[in-house]
């Protein structure tokens, strides 16, 4: 088990023109890494993958564990090193995320963030399903369902990833949220902290899997500015 690196299939540039074919099971996903986040086939809602275990939070609000032989045009997976979590506590998630990031010195850095415990305030969105032909990023997600909740226990996963890196994959966080009775999930919006533990797991190396078989992104003319703008629209 190597918990030295972070292995991403596909990038999210690639969803940023809508490519939202799976391309990666994920049984094939979960041999490189028992953490992670990511999106199903046709930009299926949000995965969250804790301790081995994939879920979708879904855009009718249910979480669902995944199949192995479920695909995923996009997602990012590490094996968690053991470690002791550093206390956090009454955080909002702007000063959450300054406070993460000045005390790790993550500015130049791919982390993985995990946080458990206790949350006052939670509100996550979730990508909704497309079907052919798809739409873009921007239009996709231009409409989602967003969920809250107060009072909530349960994990936050996700990862810090250099700017340098947008486009490839988020510049900066991106954190997905389920909660401990799996009754919330999806991409994080805004969360409070209560009292939890802080987790976070440094990588010198970032290995990118792209979909090499798949036609549609062989053929694909990408554009970088047009990705910058997506993601920041679309993604924070």
């Amino acid at each position: 088990m190597d918990t030295s690196k972070i292995f991403q299939h596909g990038t999210l540039g690639l969803l940023v023109p809508g490519l939202y074919d799976g391309t990666i099971t994920a049984g094939e996903l979960l041999k490189h890494g028992d953490t992670g986040i990511g999106t199903l086939d046709g930009l299926n809602g949000e995965v969250i993958i804790l301790d081995g275990q994939a879920y979708q939070a879904r855009e009718d609000g249910q979480v669902r564990q995944i199949s192995a032989t479920e695909t995923l045009p996009f997602a990012s997976v590490h094996f968690e090193a053991a470690q002791a979590g550093t206390p956090v506590s009454d955080l909002g998630q702007a000063a959450f995320q300054q406070q993460v990031q000045a005390d790790n010195q993550l500015t130049n850095v791919f982390a993985a963030i995990r946080v458990d415990g206790s949350f006052k305030r939670v509100k996550t969105r979730v990508a909704p399903h497309q079907t052919k032909p798809y739409q873009t990023l921007v239009a996709a997600t231009a409409t989602q369902p967003e969920f809250e909740g107060t009072d909530v226990k349960g994990t936050i996963i996700g990862y810090f990833a250099p700017h340098l890196f947008q486009g490839a994959t988020v510049g900066g966080f991106h954190l997905h949220f389920l909660s401990a009775d799996h009754q919330l999930g999806g991409h994080l919006l805004d969360f409070e902290i209560d009292q939890a533990q802080l987790k976070v797991q440094k990588f010198a190396d970032f290995q990118v899997h792209l979909p090499i078989d798949n036609a549609d992104y062989l053929q694909e003319q990408f554009d970088n500015e047009t990705i910058d703008s997506a993601i920041n629209k679309a993604e924070r």
